[in-house]
């Protein structure tokens, strides 16, 4: 499993605010850093992947536990 350099806690956030937060917390980040965002909007599967693709960052991780989504993401 990738370490993150950076943690994202997006829990209890609905769309659009879980990417809104992950773009923010991206650009903080250097390129090849690996971000860590957590979710429990079940959107944020299909929404993280679009992301990823749309921004050319890399999603290494995507888990669900229990109604909580995990990603890493490495910023490109």
């Amino acid at each position: 499993m990738q370490s993150a350099n950076a943690t994202l806690d997006a829990r209890e956030l609905n769309c659009p605010l879980p990417i809104l937060k992950t773009k923010k917390a991206l650009t903080g980040l250097n390129p090849g850093k690996v971000l860590t965002m957590l979710a429990s909007d079940p959107g944020s599967v299909k929404d993280m992947e679009s992301f990823c693709q749309q921004t050319g960052n890399e999603l290494l991780e995507s888990s669900a536990n229990g109604g909580e989504f995990h990603f890493l993401i490495r910023k490109a």
